[in-house]
């Protein structure tokens, strides 16, 4: 199959593209770009992008698909749904399934999953202790080779430093990112939303700032003494972003990520005792909150990631301190970050690379990130104008545990194409396939 994205306007940080070109994809990959106007030989598919941004595939970094064991919640397939709907070609997906992903076997039935579901790329992320109990390190090297592209006890912070440094020497060994939740039990234990103000007169117990700081300086420290990669998972705090910053200007290889909820809601939000915006870590208030959107202007913060965490309505539906932790985010965050495009704090192309180019490196997926020549041919397109408003009754999965329902954006990815194929359309884009199965002319 051969398919011409036509019009659009190309971002692609990766090789420094920045500007009008037509895409050509053969068979699943990247074929190169043409002029507009350019004829080919032979017979192809054309999608009309005027007046949309051509980007290379999002790509998730901290996704829960809850399958095996909790698919009332999510499956491989409905997750995959939701994802290309929300702009992501790429979800990578957090082990704390049922049982933990910790073994090659459950490694391989998740991608057997998804590929039945043609739908989102799934990558496996691996336990990095069995059972995620954090007493013995998992078998990461049979999980390599059958397909994961990092570890993480991810929901469990490696409870001390010299398993955390075991840890990231045996991960180095097979090239894998060690990924961190960092929150010090011994500090956050009982907490169920941030300790301050709010906490406080809500009447709700609190997990400081200082669990989360405590642990990513701890990671910091440890990734310079054993030169293992670590990824630090959903930054919240001040703290954490300076302890990164202070990490990367000493050639430490650490990375992190960030989550559209922290850096969009206060835990103000809590204030009517709105389960939905209980997470882990926890909303913060507006100090940490500035501290993020400085962390993405000025690179300390690497990419974006949803830490979509869907949960059943009946669980939500709990007290707040003994509801679940967790929101959706894979059909919100495209929206909610390019709040951060229209508010000044970034451009279009920090966009793609927070979304895109960032994230296949820090994972090391190969081809990926990128519209290079003979890349996978993974393309999100987006519309920065697109004014919508977030419908969770619409969404594509399993569970509707989101703050979000309701919120009016402005910007959105309306396609998403996976190996060359049009796995989602924006129902408001059915302009944007008028030329499909209109052969181009030839030569």
């Amino acid at each position: 199959m051969r398919l011409r994205i036509a019009n659009g306007y190309v971002i692609d940080p990766a090789q420094g593209i920045n500007g009008g070109k037509d895409l050509l994809i053969e068979d699943g990959r990247v074929s190169g770009f043409l002029n507009r106007g350019e004829e080919v030989s032979g017979g192809l598919e054309v999608l009309d992008a005027t007046g949309l941004i051509v980007a290379p595939g999002f790509i998730d970094l901290h996704t829960h698909l809850r399958e095996p064991g909790a698919e009332y919640k999510e499956t491989v397939a409905s997750g995959a749904a939701a994802a290309v709907a929300g702009g992501w070609t790429s979800v990578c997906a957090m082990p704390n399934t049922d049982p933990v992903n910790d073994s090659a076997a459950i490694t391989r039935f998740i991608i057997e999953q998804a590929q039945r579901a043609q739908l989102a790329n799934v990558f496996p992320i691996g336990a990095l202790t069995k059972s995620s109990e954090g007493k013995e390190l998992s078998e990461m090297g049979e999980m390599k080779s059958a397909g994961i592209v990092a570890v993480s006890d991810d929901g469990r912070a490696v409870p001390t430093a010299g398993l955390m440094r075991r840890a990231m020497e045996y991960a180095r060994g097979f090239d894998l990112p060690v990924v961190d939740h960092c929150q010090d039990a011994s500090l956050s234990a009982g907490g169920v939303m941030h300790e301050g103000r709010w906490s406080l007169i809500l009447g709700l117990k609190g997990m400081p700032a200082a669990a989360e700081d405590v642990h990513v300086i701890r990671d910091c420290v440890l990734a310079k003494l054993t030169g293992a990669s670590v990824h630090i998972a959903h930054v919240s705090t001040r703290g954490a972003v300076e302890a990164v910053r202070r990490a990367k200007e000493a050639g430490v290889p650490v990375t992190c990520e960030a989550a559209p909820h922290h850096w969009t809601l206060t835990d103000e939000s809590a204030s009517d005792y709105d389960t939905n915006t209980k997470m882990s870590p926890p909303l913060r208030s507006r100090d940490h909150i500035d501290a993020l959107l400085e962390g993405l202007r000025d690179g300390t913060i690497d990419a974006v990631a949803t830490d979509h965490a869907p949960h059943h309505a009946d669980e939500k539906a709990l007290e707040f301190d003994q509801a679940p932790f967790g929101i959706t985010g894979l059909e919100t965050a495209v929206g909610l970050a390019f709040d951060l495009v229209n508010q000044g704090v970034i451009d279009l192309e920090r966009l793609v690379e927070l979304c895109a180019t960032s994230p296949a490196r820090i994972f090391g997926l190969t081809d990926r990130g990128s519209l290079a020549e003979r890349a996978h041919a993974d393309v999100t397109i987006l519309d920065p104008t697109y004014e919508w408003v977030f419908d969770v009754s619409a969404s594509k999965s399993r569970s509707r545990n989101t703050p979000f329902d309701g919120r009016a954006m402005t910007g959105a990815a309306v396609a998403t194409i996976v190996s060359g194929r049009l796995v989602y359309l924006n129902p408001d884009y059915s302009r944007i396939t008028e030329m499909k199965h209109r052969n181009a002319a030839t030569k």
